[in-house]
């Protein structure tokens, strides 16, 4: 049914859901990962095919790649989560000390934020003063609105996992199909049908249809590679052009 609604709004199904707390999401991570290792992985198979390289030299660059690359983008994906949580930490710290120091100047802050919403009059002074008598609820409030950091902190741990495990197993089609056919053709096919799937999948989650999505990142995907191809083979002109 195409006006189903996602979930069920009666009051004990609302209770249950929102007592899951905040959800965290990891498909940046797994979009990202799974994108980059298809992309790099290609470029090493279309740059030793355009350079005329051995299988010997694809295979080593290939898997050499898939693991060193892969755990460095899981690094820098635990790195960069990590640093959003801290960030969210400092904040808190900054709006504790400034509402120990300054809690008639923070209360202000609150009612402009919550004014700029459209709250006035006795409904702007209430939703004031319920917030600014917790200030744990306060501190957060401040860094959602003043800050615009979300509470639904990501595990770093989390977000390395599924940025290596996209890398890898999206990586692993370019390499994986060529050793296995010979065929660069081969190759490019189901390298471009990982990227399409990539999008295909990611539109779960988005407002745009899965074709629509899915062409979209085939494309991105796909011009890397070509470029990837290119590159390889003005190399391997350049190389013989020298040697003449």
């Amino acid at each position: 049914m195409p006006n189903a609604l996602e979930h069920s709004h009666d009051e004990q199904a609302i209770r249950e859901r929102l007592g899951q707390g905040l959800r965290r999401n990891y498909l940046r991570d797994w979009i990202y990962g799974g994108i980059d290792g298809t992309v790099t992985t290609f470029a090493i198979v279309a740059g030793v095919v355009g350079a005329d390289l051995s299988a010997a030299v694809m295979l080593i660059l290939g898997f050499a790649n898939l693991v060193a690359d892969g755990f460095a983008m899981a690094a820098g994906s635990y790195s960069g989560t990590k640093a959003e949580r801290d960030d969210y930490e400092r904040v808190l710290a900054v709006e504790h000390r400034h509402i120990e120091l300054e809690p008639e100047g923070e209360r202000e802050e609150i009612r402009q934020i919550f004014a700029a919403k459209g709250f006035s009059g006795d409904d702007l002074e209430r939703v004031t003063s319920v917030i600014s008598s917790d200030r744990t609820l306060w501190a957060k409030t401040m860094a959602t609105e003043e800050y615009g950091l979300s509470p639904a902190l990501r595990s770093p741990v989390l977000a390395a996992l599924s940025t290596f495990a996209a890398f890898i197993l999206c990586g692993s089609v370019p390499l994986v199909s060529y050793l296995s056919t010979g065929d660069l053709i081969a190759c490019v096919v189901a390298t471009g049908a990982t990227f399409f799937g990539v999008g295909a999948v990611k539109s779960r989650w988005s407002p745009a249809g899965w074709l629509r999505s899915g062409l979209e990142t085939f494309i991105i995907g796909m011009g890397a590679a070509v470029l990837a191809f290119v590159v390889g083979f003005a190399l391997r002109a350049s190389f013989k052009l020298s040697l003449t």
